[in-house]
């Protein structure tokens, strides 16, 4: 059986963890809100039609924050049309996704549906159709205290107290031609660095986030984020950018390597981050907001199909096995930057590129996915450890030296650890050997680990945990490492606690 090594040294930290890390993403796609977390008169539903058996689902992701309420949404949002009594609300045609929009779930309802979840909101201004007005507008009514027209307009609508939101996108992937109101980078930024004054000015408290690179492969990445940052550096806080990691060639061995190219994008963004830190000679450090990713091979045609319907079902895409280890990777090269990657928004939170589905007026399920997000959450609290990893290499159709094995570790406040590991190979187990540096006096209190007979293996409505996570992994510590056998295909988590 092939070794892969791990080291990890108590003195190499790479940075606390930032909890907005955990964060999730809700967008007026599809079946996300309608037919996903809210569905008035579904048998589960409370009293304000928030389904409460997806509730129980969310919430135990310990989701910090949802990016709200877009995404390709936002270019033709009006906000103004989701507060205040439903039977007032304006029906309108969506653009970006050709669906009607009846308004009935607002931006109220998210603050009411966050507080049940234990989540806070990362609030998108549309920059696309409208401009600095409204979006002073928005910030108002959902900040200040009270005394104005849209702050007074709030407390009619039953919320006296501000909802006080911190952070705020402005806009969102301004440089695809897909979007209601392309701009180059240029107009993206200057446009956001008089937004982001001008929002300031109105409450100083507040944190944004620039649109950046809607993915790597743009012909203009990253161009357009320099571009972008040149004109907004010293007035944004965040830079925003998304990646997705897809299957197209149908390839499971070439597909699992794709979180090396993450790596790689991550280097390119924080370089351009820097380049023009250096080119402004600032003092300040340019954080990411990864506001957008996941794996996703089904884009949808529906929309073009069959438009102007109400909560299509938009981007369902039947997760499986070789999609959890995937987005392991992924995520483990998250916590390898996360001295930069302040806020990450895993791509969505129900139904649409989602690892949560529904039925509408029946049951709900979870794909394999939301197992390797839900240990990521609830594990990888406190500071990310600097790993270093050696591991048996293969070839892939695009890729050589691919490390069968990617691993990282993460110590909380109390000094325990935890060991993330994925095991990219398809035919064999591996052994994982950690070297832990000054740490001494552990137990192994968990090996968790996530596998399957197939790379294809799912959860269904009829099925729903044929894919689930156990327990029975062997990780144990001899001569002060911790050996661990990891299952082929597998995402494993290694749970240390100090005696």
């Amino acid at each position: 059986m092939k070794k892969a090594r791990l080291t990890i040294d108590k003195e190499f930290a790479i940075s606390q963890i930032d909890d907005k890390v955990f964060s999730s993403f809700v967008e007026p796609l599809g079946r996300c809100i309608y037919g996903g977390i809210y569905e008035p008169g579904h048998p589960k539903a409370d009293e304000k039609g928030f389904r409460l058996d997806v509730l129980e689902l969310t919430k135990a992701l310990n989701v910090t924050a949802n990016r709200f309420p877009g995404g390709n949404f936002i270019a033709d949002y009006r906000w103004e049309d989701g507060v205040g009594p439903k039977e007032l609300r304006p029906r309108r045609p969506e653009l970006a996704w050709q669906s009607i929009e009846p308004n009935t779930f607002g931006l109220n309802e998210m603050v009411e549906w966050s507080k049940l979840n234990g989540s806070d909101i990362l609030m998108t201004v549309n920059l696309g159709t409208r401009g600095i007005e409204q979006a002073l507008d928005l910030l108002e009514y959902c900040n200040f205290k009270g005394g104005t027209h849209y702050s007074d307009m709030r407390i009619s609508h039953g919320y006296k107290e501000p909802h006080g939101f911190k952070y705020w996108c402005l806009s969102n992937e301004t440089d695809g031609i897909w979007q209601i109101g392309q701009k180059t980078g240029y107009e993206n930024g200057r446009l956001a660095r008089e937004t982001s004054k001008a929002m300031k000015l109105l409450d100083n408290s507040i944190k944004t986030v620039l649109a950046g690179s809607s993915a790597p492969s743009q012909d203009t990445f990253p161009v357009f984020d320099a571009e972008s940052l040149d004109q907004a550096y010293e007035f944004v806080d965040y830079l925003s950018v998304h990646s997705y990691l897809s299957n197209p060639e149908n390839d499971t061995s070439n597909y699992l390597a794709k979180s090396l190219t993450t790596d790689a994008f991550f280097k390119s963004v924080i370089a351009t981050c820097d380049y023009i830190k250096a080119k402004h000679r600032s003092d300040k450090t340019m954080m990411i907001s990864f506001d957008e990713y996941n794996t996703w091979n089904k884009h949808s045609k529906e929309r073009f199909e069959n438009p102007w319907t109400f909560a299509p079902p938009l981007l369902e895409q039947n997760y499986a096995l070789e999609d959890a280890v995937v987005l392991g990777g992924l995520l483990i090269t998250i916590l390898k930057y996360t001295d930069r990657i302040k806020i990450a928004c895993l791509s969505e939170l129900v139904n649409c590129i989602s690892h949560i589905r529904t039925e509408n007026g029946g049951s709900c399920w979870t794909l394999p996915p939301y197992y390797t997000f839900l240990h990521f959450s609830k594990y990888a609290r406190g500071t990310a450890l600097q790993p270093k990893v050696d591991s048996p290499k293969y070839d892939s159709q695009q890729f050589t030296d691919v490390p069968y094995v990617d691993a990282i570790a993460t110590m909380d406040m109390d000094e325990n650890i935890t060991v993330f590991a994925i095991n990219r190979n398809l035919e064999d187990s591996m052994i994982l050997e950690t070297e832990m540096r000054g740490f001494e006096n552990y137990n192994v209190a968990e090996h968790i680990i996530l596998e399957g007979a197939d790379p294809k293996d799912t959860n269904t409505k009829d099925n729903p945990n044929k894919v689930m996570p156990h327990s029975n992994g062997n990780a144990a510590i001899e001569d002060g490492k911790v050996q661990a056998t990891l299952p082929k295909l597998s995402w494993n988590v290694i749970r240390l606690t100090k005696i």
